[in-house]
């Protein structure tokens, strides 16, 4: 049976969520897609039959290392895809995921590999996302939020969340991008107020849970997940741990 684009999305959700809760639910899945839970009990149905997630009793789904590996292959189109159209195109980080979201599904293994390496095959996409190597690893480094920075304290931006586009636009257009130093200033009920570059930035509180920094001078431990039959841990690192988008 052919895997359809369909699927491809249900395995990439499957993949992205069991890092942080390890088995999920079918209403985690179907909250994720957006799609009824009855839609997504039968899709993961399908899958499970297709031997591609496997269901414990109690627990719920995680995927297997076939679905992992397809999991892995339609992630690193997609972030090829962004950096891609960021890069080359000058299309703005609010606007390449639901670009590459059309374009993932489509994307043959010959333009695959000449646009790796046109971008000079790079490790992580526009936003701070490991993108997984052809044989199916990746680098997964678990930074803490800027929830968690302290007044006074410096850190690297190393990841964006893309879950909000109206967030986004609003961080890059402050200078809030991966790479960027920023120290934080003091810590408001409504926002934090930080500095970058010598300027001072007002950045509202969702952007707490959606800003991954590195505290700078604080050491990082790194786990390879994915690969051919292996399971998908994602490691822990930072002086705290961050939450996940």
């Amino acid at each position: 049976m052919p895997i359809t684009g369909v699927m491809q999305d249900y395995m990439k959700t499957i993949y992205k969520l069991q890092r942080d809760r390890g088995a999920v639910s079918t209403s985690e899945i179907a909250e994720r897609l957006h799609v009824s839970a009855a839609s997504a009990t039968n899709m993961v149905k399908r899958l499970a039959r297709l031997k591609l997630v496997s269901y414990t009793r109690y627990h719920g789904f995680v995927l297997a290392p076939a679905g992992q590996r397809i999991a892995l292959e339609i992630i690193r189109h997609h972030r090829l895809i962004e950096l891609y159209l960021a890069r080359e195109l000058n299309i703005s980080l609010d606007q390449v995921d639901s670009e590459a979201e059309k374009m993932e599904h489509v994307l043959s293994e010959d333009v695959e590999a000449h646009m790796a390496s046109s971008l000079g095959n790079p490790t992580v996409d526009p936003h701070g996302d490991p993108i997984p190597s052809v044989d199916g690893t990746v680098q997964e480094v678990r930074y803490p939020t800027l929830d968690g920075l302290p007044a006074g304290e410096t850190g690297m931006v190393t990841r964006l969340s893309d879950r909000s586009p109206a967030l986004l636009r609003r961080l890059t257009k402050v200078g809030v991008l991966p790479g960027v130093v920023l120290k934080m200033r003091a810590r408001h009920a409504t926002n934090y107020a930080v500095e970058i570059s010598g300027r001072d930035r007002t950045l509202p509180r969702e952007a707490g849970t959606s800003v991954y920094i590195q505290w700078l001078g604080a050491p990082l431990r790194v786990r390879s997940s994915g690969g051919r039959g292996s399971g998908g841990a994602t490691p822990a690192s930072g002086r705290r741990r961050g939450r996940r988008a």
